[in-house]
């Protein structure tokens, strides 16, 4: 019992009508099996005539079991499908042999052809009953034949029992024979050594029943209660064997399980769908061609029709493996599956139909399919109808789908159901990984990926940069949703300009294009067309918001002596050339090595701050600022300084924006107020009482805890609040008003001094001034500096003096660098004067020469000593 060959019948192989769709391979097995029909009766005929037919009344009794011996040892078989024939482990040898020991020759053909033919009629699968036919009356005229002749010929010399046995095997090869004969005639081939293995296992087999057949015939016939013993051994065996067949069944379950599991998991990984495509889509109908190749192999069906939907956007996608669909059926699918008759799928259970007990409907649209037979199961997924699987069919056996089948297709569409769910989880994982949620555009990693593939192909590729500006003012004016939406928007625009280039937005409003092929004028005519494209208004709800935009380009086209450029390099540089487009006039600058230099310094100088505070290379100098008219000295402005060692003497207005930038700006601020107020504690330990004002930042006075931090220090050094001044810009308190107003507000309740700094540059306005806490206002020098020149200069310069005392503010004039603008401000009612005529910025010890220079000791009205600027 370990292998015997049967195919569509009980004995030998029967070829399947729908396995083939060759008009012409069809004609050409229907010609066979009016040959194999015609052999079978004339072999019939012949042995008819050789072997005499002997009548008793016990052959009434032994036929009709002959016939349920024939019949049940179809039912207990083990089906292997081999290519488009199915192989069976089958008992057929056991009552031919009884027959040839018992019984005539016509009375067992009977038995067979009843048997065989009856089953196939009564399970519908009588299409091929000429050939099945003619192969039945060939299995037991041969062995007929053969058993005489042999015992004719051994007669006397072996037992009566060996023509049988010899006949019995025969009828083994016989049906191998033809078994091969007719997958050659269906265009199948199979190896000669293949061939003759087949041959050897089916000739073990049949020896193996063969001998049982015997031994229990022998037993029955010679031994009391015989019968009853072979009864026992016989169920014994038929328990084994079904055993054994269920074991291989389940083996061969469990392997097409674990081949459609990884087809899936490998059709979600070709190379044609990389996580960084832009435009990736889920994986092509075609990817799984393997699984339903695989169901269909497993099935032994003639037709298996996936039906997917791959996309949740897009309509249903048909798979067919083996015989096609006929052209009707492919013109009249529904495009939504509750729509077929077939798959009005309740749940997730296998429907079985078949067109001779099914509805109309579900006829005709088998009859469309040109189908007699199917198996349909739902693929639902966690929360959606992802397909459904047709089964069509059966190949190599005529007695149709069994349970066994549902319960594999069922656990078959349950794998591919989850594994479809699991792959669009990836997909959409992978998607997300590369991909910016706002704008859908690729992401900085999916930039890269994409960039990398372009240059390893080595193409010369241009990065383009382009960043859309002004979005902090419409955040605090709409809301983050509408700049949100103005990104979204200008992603668009971007996406319907560049085509299929890879575009990606990196962070907040900067985008990335990678332009292949382009030299880099023509990537600064993209980047100018881009910039305007992306300035256009933007229309928000009712009203229409202007935008900005800059760009920068870097190619990866080396220069000379430069080393090929990476993903990296090229995002660094045209990131640079966008800081320096913003200086430019046209908002587009192409990369060149020089800027690398600039803003490599401006990094080596913000790694090197923290140090230089440690180290005594920032200093703190002082420059005096006079009371008018009568000159006294009443404080100084603390303006920081730094002697780099490779740089040298570095200007504050190049050092100090990159330190706020980078946040570092807490730490400058806290050196410089611990140093001036150790300054005024020194003035005060001689007696003198002068002011100190240090610059504030942005990030100051976005700090709730800065205050604190004051309150603590003054305490430290026993000042008074109002011997330190604070110095802000209108645009520092505008960045954040809702945070900076908090801030001041709890200083000037310190007592600290507030004053506003270069005003006149920025809003400049009466409202502006009545809502903050200030004491000081500062003009500008550059109004100072034009009185002697300009009329309006000067108009602005009274302006501000008149609004601010109308304010009762002190006012502070910056730039005074003449006689004549120290008088023109004195003549004005200006406060206090800073400025070159007065003092440049000094170093602690040349501030104090300066001091004992320069000034005159006058006792106060107090016990303070004040200090009076010499003529």
């Amino acid at each position: 019992m370990i292998e015997r060959h049967r195919s569509l019948e009980s004995q030998g192989p029967r070829p399947p009508v729908r396995a083939e769709v060759d008009p012409v391979r069809r004609r050409r097995f229907t010609a066979f099996s009016l040959i194999v029909l015609v052999a079978g009766l004339l072999a019939s005929g012949a042995t008819s005539a050789l072997v005499p037919f002997h009548y008793s009344t016990d052959l009434l009794f032994i036929g009709p079991l002959l016939a349920m011996g024939f019949l049940l040892a179809e039912q207990l078989t083990i089906d292997v499908d081999v290519r488009r024939v199915g192989w069976t482990i089958s008992f057929t040898e056991i009552p031919l042999i009884l027959g040839l020991l018992t019984a005539p020759f016509e009375v067992v053909l009977a038995a067979n052809l009843l048997a065989g033919l009856g089953a196939q009629v009564g399970r519908r699968a009588a299409s091929h009953v000429l050939y099945n036919a003619g192969v039945m009356c060939l299995e037991i005229a041969v062995p007929f034949a053969v058993a005489h002749a042999v015992n004719a010929a051994l007669a006397g010399i072996a037992p009566v029992w060996f023509g049988p046995v010899v006949g019995t095997l025969t009828s083994s090869l016989l049906s191998c024979g033809f078994a091969l004969a007719a997958l050659l005639v269906l265009g199948g081939a199979m190896r000669v050594s293949a061939g003759g293995r087949l041959a050897v296992r089916t000739l073990a087999v049949g020896l193996l029943n063969t001998s049982v057949g015997l031994v229990g015939f022998e037993v029955a016939s010679t031994t009391p209660w015989g019968w009853l013993l072979v009864g026992l051994v016989a169920a014994a065996v038929i328990g084994l064997y079904r055993a054994y067949s269920g074991l291989l069944r389940e083996q061969r379950d469990l392997e097409a399980l674990s081949d459609v599991s990884l087809s899936v998991a490998r059709s979600g990984q070709s190379p044609g769908h990389g996580a960084a495509d832009p435009d990736e889509q889920t994986s092509p109908v075609a990817e799984w061609e393997p699984v339903a190749e695989r169901i269909r192999e497993q099935l032994n069906a003639t037709r298996v029709v996936l039906r997917l939907r791959l996309d949740p956007a897009a309509d249903v996608s048909t798979l067919v493996a083996g015989e096609p669909l006929p052209a009707e059926a492919e013109e009249a699918a529904p495009a939504a599956l509750r729509d077929d008759p077939l798959l009005q799928l309740p749940g997730s259970h296998v429907r079985s139909f078949r067109t001779l007990d099914s509805p109309e409907e579900v006829r005709r649209a088998l009859r469309l399919r040109g189908a007699y037979e199917a198996l349909a199961v739902p693929l639902r997924g966690a929360s959606q109808l992802l397909g459904a699987v047709e089964v069509h069919d059966r190949v190599s056996r005529w007695r149709g789908f069994g349970r066994a089948d549902v319960r594999l297709l069922h656990t078959l569409a349950s794998h591919l159901a989850t594994a479809m769910d699991n792959r669009r989880l990836l997909g959409r994982l992978r998607h997300d990984a590369y991909h910016d949620p706002l704008t859908g555009l690729l992401n900085r990693t999916g930039f890269r990926e994409r960039a990398a593939e372009e240059l390893r192909a080595g193409r010369v590729a241009v990065v383009l940069r382009v960043d859309l500006d002004v979005l902090t003012t419409v955040s605090e004016a709409l809301g983050h949703t509408w700049s949100d939406r103005m990104i979204a928007a200008a992603g668009r625009r971007m996406r319907e300009e560049v085509g299929q280039a890879p575009l990606a937005r990196l962070e907040a409003s900067s985008f990335a294009v990678l332009l292949p092929d382009r030299t880099e004028e023509q990537a600064h005519e993209v980047a100018q067309h881009l910039r305007a494209v992306i300035a256009a208004p933007y229309p928000l709800d009712r009203i229409v918001v202007e935008a900005a935009g800059v760009a920068g380009y870097s190619s990866s086209a080396p220069a000379v002596g430069e080393p090929e450029n990476d993903v990296d390099v090229l995002l660094q540089h045209a990131d640079v050339a966008v800081r320096a487009a913003r200086n430019g006039e046209d908002g587009v600058r192409g990369y060149a090595p020089a800027m690398g230099q600039v803003f490599l310094r401006r990094f080596q100088l913000v790694t090197q701050f923290r140090q230089a505070l440690d180290s005594g290379q920032v200093e703190v100098h002082y420059q005096p600022k006079v009371a008018l008219p009568g000159r006294q000295v009443v404080g100084a402005e603390a303006l920081v300084r730094w002697s780099h060692p490779e740089y040298g003497r570095l200007d504050p207005d190049e050092f100090v924006p990159v330190v706020e930038a980078t946040g570092l700006v807490d730490a400058l601020t806290s050196f410089v107020l611990e140093r001036s107020l150790v300054k005024i504690r020194e003035w005060l330990d001689r007696g003198l009482r002068m002011s100190v004002a240090v610059n504030l930042s942005v990030r100051n006075l976005a700090d709730e805890a800065f205050p604190d931090r004051v309150a603590e220090a003054l305490r430290r050094h026993d000042i008074a609040p109002e011997l330190l001044t604070f110095e802000l810009t209108e645009s520092s308190v505008m960045a954040d008003p809702e945070r900076a107003l908090p801030v001041l507000r709890r200083l000037h309740a310190m007592g600290v001094v507030l004053a506003v700094d270069d005003f006149g540059t920025g809003y400049s306005s009466l409202a502006y001034l009545r809502q903050l806490p200030v004491d000081e206002v500062k003009i500008d020098k550059s109004f100072v500096l034009g009185m002697g020149t300009a009329l309006g200069d000067m108009a602005v310069v009274r302006t501000i003096v008149e609004l601010g005392h109308s304010l009762d503010l002190v006012v502070v004039a910056e730039g005074v660098e003449d006689d004549a603008a120290r008088e023109q401000l004195v003549a004005m009612g200006c406060d206090v004067a800073q400025g070159y005529l007065i003092s440049r910025p000094l170093s602690e010890e040349r501030l104090e020469a300066w001091l004992r220079a320069r000034t005159k000791k006058v006792r106060g009205t107090r016990s303070e000593t004040v200090l009076t600027l010499l003529h």
